[in-house]
């Protein structure tokens, strides 16, 4: 994920609370090394091409625009070079919160897409059973069929309008990213975007996803199986939509998402990994390295999937080998997450070799054992793992210028934001031609961006990532600068060395 490889998340147990910010300085800002801004200042770090003030008359301010204009160009390009997409490094972690490995003592894992890391041919599998199910169970057109999958279409983190058949991209503040909605496999116009919500990009709280993603009337996908999902979904509508054929939104959403989990139920997807596991599970031996690694420095392991044990056994058994099981304190299979964090009412229940379900109360959870559903309320009690010594590994996380009168000053504008537009479909297609970057509409975060900030520590490529750093070392997130924090444009770099058009009338204002 850089585009969709980032898969791994990781999260304190129980996170603690950070401390807060600096206090902002009730002291009038200035730049480095020149004292407060005003006219005349100098500012060493200004690029020396910085344009004089712009003279009263326009055709002065005209070219100061244009020299200005070309300014910003030429920066951007030195910020931005081509390259600039290949400096991300997939080998490494980054950090949200600032984590010390030496203080973890207790590592837990999910296993799809985090211990099991699948190949993308997957997702086709998955896709083709759902929509052959939608066919012959659900009684779907047998037009459908045409459809095939296609992996470009969709990206994690995206929402779904179930009764607006809308699949978006939404930012961090729940405003709809425009040029990114689609209806079907087709893109809906900005304007109807806008109609739709009422004249405003904006979608208010009440309407949005809950803490688990689930709103009254919006879905948003978050995890890697989801993918071919939203192609279903999209291809569906996009074929109703296309014949004129009259459908229920939100029958047809919830159609899909029955076929999906029928799959999965039906374990359709268990049988195609355990039949061809060189095929669909990369990077056993990783895993294996990293596991060892922690049980080596007197690490503590524990496992919680949704997934059945005897998938899980024969997959660990491919990975890690036949005694996979004495690398971990805790195993705990079809243990339905998300509930399992909430619902305190499951307990936990005890399998024996062959998945045959015993009836006895528990009362510890014992290495070597295996454990089924149960509560995060239990586990906590019963091991008494807790705080930041734990950390859980898992795949699911939860302009304006001013106006100026003249024709030749309004074309510098429009030549700018012609520009940027185009900027903005390069920067978009980079990632994915559709909906762009995970991580960002625009200008802001997106919301999946912000929810994966809100729910895990650390986030990284594979467990792999792991292996590249030391058992005791301390993870520290950058310090993300805030918008009047070591600001990054030209402009705002020394606002009194830019010499700003109008900033001497107001310089009285302070």
């Amino acid at each position: 994920m850089a585009g969709a490889g980032l898969r791994a998340a990781a999260r304190r147990w129980l996170p603690c609370r950070g401390h807060g910010g600096p206090r902002a300085s009730s002291s009038t800002p200035s730049c480095p090394g020149c004292g407060p801004p005003g006219p005349g200042a100098h500012c060493p770090g200004a690029p020396r091409s910085a344009p004089a003030p712009a003279p009263a008359g326009g055709a002065e301010v005209s070219a100061h625009l244009w020299a200005r204009y070309q300014d910003m160009r030429r920066l951007v390009h030195d910020l931005l070079p081509p390259e600039v997409c290949s400096l991300l490094n997939p080998a490494a972690i980054y950090a949200n919160n600032e984590i010390s490995l030496r203080d973890v003592e207790v590592y837990g894992f999910d296993y799809d897409y985090t211990l099991a890391q699948y190949a993308d041919a997957l997702h086709p599998e998955i896709f083709t059973a759902a929509r052959d199910i939608l066919i012959e169970h659900y009684k779907y057109p047998e037009g459908i069929r045409k459809y095939d999958y296609d992996p470009s279409f969709a990206i994690r983190g995206l929402h779904y309008d179930i009764q607006k058949s809308l699949l978006m991209k939404i930012d961090a503040f729940h405003y709809v990213q425009l040029g990114t909605a689609y209806r079907g496999l087709q893109p809906v116009p900005d304007e109807e975007v806008i109609d739709l919500y009422g004249g405003t990009q904006h979608i208010p709280l009440y309407q949005m996803s809950g803490f688990y993603g689930k709103g009254p009337s919006i879905k948003q996908f978050m995890d890697i199986f989801s993918l071919p999902e939203m192609a279903l979904l999209s291809c569906v509508v996009d074929h109703f939509l296309g014949h004129g054929l009259e459908f229920d939104q939100a029958h047809l959403y919830k159609d899909v998402t029955d076929a999906i989990r029928d799959v999965h139920v039906k374990g359709l997807m268990y049988q195609w990994i355990e039949r061809d596991m060189e095929k669909y599970i990369l990077r056993g031996d990783e895993t294996f390295a990293v596991l060892s690694r922690l049980v080596a420095h007197g690490k503590q392991l524990f496992l919680i999937t949704n997934s059945p044990f005897s998938f899980v056994d024969k997959g660990m058994r491919h990975m890690v080998g036949p005694d996979w099981r004495q690398l971990f304190d805790v195993v705990i299979v079809q243990a339905d997450k998300p509930s399992f964090f909430t619902d305190r009412r499951k307990p936990f229940r005890k399998l024996d070799e062959k998945g045959s379900l015993h009836w006895d109360r528990i009362t510890s959870l014992e290495k070597g054992k295996i454990y089924r559903q149960g509560n995060l309320y239990d586990f906590l009690r019963l091991t008494e793992w807790r705080g930041p010594r734990v950390l859980y590994f898992g795949d699911h996380l939860y302009s304006d210028l001013a106006t100026y009168q003249d024709a030749e000053s309004q074309q510098v504008l429009a030549a700018w934001l012609k520009e940027r537009q185009e900027l903005r479909c390069i920067t978009k297609a980079l990632f994915n031609a559709q909906f762009g970057s995970i991580f960002r509409t625009f200008h802001n975060p997106t919301y999946f961006s912000r929810r994966l900030v809100r729910f895990s520590d650390l986030y990284m490529a594979s467990l792999s990532c792991l292996l590249n750093y030391r058992v005791d070392f301390t993870f520290y997130p950058r310090r993300t600068p805030l918008q009047h924090e070591a600001p990054l444009w030209m402009d705002q770099l020394c606002t009194g060395c830019m010499k700003t058009p109008f900033l001497g009338d107001m310089a009285h204002i302070r």
